[in-house]
């Protein structure tokens, strides 16, 4: 893990707000970092039943919106950002472009931001704005379906982080940034691997398979110098991992991102899928 000096956290003032910055709160506490709150005012459309003279009433709306967005911020968990370093910021545009560019220009090291979800169904629905900005931040992207449910911020810990790697481009970053975390907060790390050969696989093929995939890890290891339990498991990848995140009380998942052309990343495959069904959080890297 590089460095956690700024973190972001977009602001509705929703509950799910509310649990996404008592996480940033307890990063912040322990790295000393930045915390940029950021509400983002959507652009009004014309002819929203009433006519605008040269966009005055445009103009004027999104002045009063924006002065009460900066009172609300202001006003947002106040009593409890006390001792850290906290900027305030209320910007106009599309939420997800606007987070983006905003963490890309202001060079944050990780965002912090809800999936989106509601009821009996919200761990199957990740909503539009955060959806993109998991496509195409270029820093760590922290989600979970339970953040309306965060504990207070001093209770929040992370005892044992869990890092789920397919051996691709992407993993020796996953895994660094995981070791990195786990040493800062003393967490147990433990590194998971979804074997894609099926369970009629044949049994002496399938163990060469697993013991081949765990030689490449512990090599991973040894070349980040970072100690973690292995689990190598055969099995659909997030059902897979997302049980292991179950059955071993995970109290946070890091998984990778693939690369593409300039300095964007996009999900892996099972991304998406493993995000929904997490039982906590997930920092996408």
């Amino acid at each position: 893990m590089r460095s956690l000096a700024k973190i972001l956290v977009p602001i509705d003032f929703s509950e799910r707000s509310i649990g996404a910055a008592r996480c940033a709160q307890a990063l912040a506490r322990r790295f000393g970092s930045e915390v940029s709150l950021m509400h983002v005012l959507l652009t009004m459309p014309y002819g929203a039943g009433f006519e605008v003279a040269g966009g005055v009433m445009v103009a004027e709306w999104l002045r009063s919106s924006g002065e009460q967005a900066a009172r609300d911020l202001e006003g947002f968990l106040s009593s409890e950002w006390q001792g850290l370093s906290v900027k305030r910021v209320v910007l106009e545009g599309d939420p997800s472009t606007v987070i983006v560019d905003f963490a890309h220009r202001e060079a944050c090291d990780l965002i912090v931001m809800p999936t989106h979800g509601y009821g009996p169904f919200r761990r199957f629905i990740i909503g539009s704005n955060t959806a993109k900005v998991l496509h195409d931040a270029d820093c760590p992207v922290w989600t979970g379906v339970h953040m309306p449910d965060a504990p207070a911020e001093g209770q929040i810990k992370w005892r044992r982080i869990l890092c789920a790697v397919d051996l691709g481009p992407q993993s020796e970053r996953t895994l660094a940034w995981a070791a990195g975390l786990a040493q800062a907060c003393d967490s147990q790390l433990i590194l998971v691997h979804a074997l894609a050969c099926t369970s009629e696989a044949e049994g002496d093929w399938r163990a060469h398979v697993r013991e081949t995939v765990q030689e490449e890890l512990t090599r991973l290891q040894a070349k980040l110098n970072c100690q973690a339990e292995i689990v190598v498991e055969a099995g659909e990848p997030a059902h897979m991992i997302c049980t292991t995140a179950t059955r071993r009380h995970a109290d946070l998942m890091v998984i990778g991102r693939g690369s593409a052309a300039g300095v964007f990343g996009r999900l892996r495959t099972n991304a998406y899928a493993i995000i929904r069904q997490s039982p906590c959080p997930v920092v996408s890297v």
